[in-house]
């Protein structure tokens, strides 16, 4: 089931929320930086052990003081204008945190944010298609896909995106 929520992912009781990271996977603003002051100072030395992160990728760490058991930080693509693969690589970013939770059993409930819809200034009708798409690929093998938002309009997107009435 895909469902779309207006809330604070950090206050998700779910298996596994998706940080929008950079990749550095430091703390930044918005999601980032809010999901790293939720979970604690551990957060950051436990992302400290990856190094860098490309476009596309995705890397799991545990919650530790979230509601959620585990954090999969995924590094999406900044928005050029459209010319630089940046749909593909959005789409592969997405599945690689369907790669990493389905690599971890505990995960059947998970919680995404608009990855690259920030300051990486992705249009969001078109993230939210891409994700949508992505989701729908997974919807079988989890119990719970979760898009949430931080404000109104996110929320009526995604659920045109849902309704496939994103234009």
């Amino acid at each position: 089931m895909i469902e779309v929520l207006r809330a604070d992912i950090t206050t998700l009781a779910v298996d596994a929320i998706v940080n929008a990271a950079n990749a550095e996977l430091l703390p930044g603003g918005g999601v980032s930086g809010a999901i790293h002051r939720a979970a604690g100072r551990d957060l950051r030395a436990a992302c400290q052990s990856f190094g860098e992160c490309e476009p596309g990728g995705a890397v799991i760490t545990p919650g530790f003081q979230l509601p959620a058991k585990f954090v999969i930080h995924a590094v999406g693509p900044m928005w050029r204008g459209g010319h630089a693969g940046e749909r593909d690589i959005l789409r592969h970013t997405y599945g690689s945190v369907f790669r990493v939770a389905r690599a971890n059993p505990g995960i059947r409930t998970i919680a995404f944010p608009a990855i690259a819809t920030g300051i990486y200034a992705f249009p969001r009708p078109l993230a939210a298609e891409i994700a949508v798409g992505v989701m729908r690929l997974h919807e079988a093998a989890f119990e719970r896909i979760v898009a949430c938002l931080f404000d109104d309009e996110s929320v009526a997107i995604y659920e045109s995106a849902l309704a496939g009435t994103v234009s």
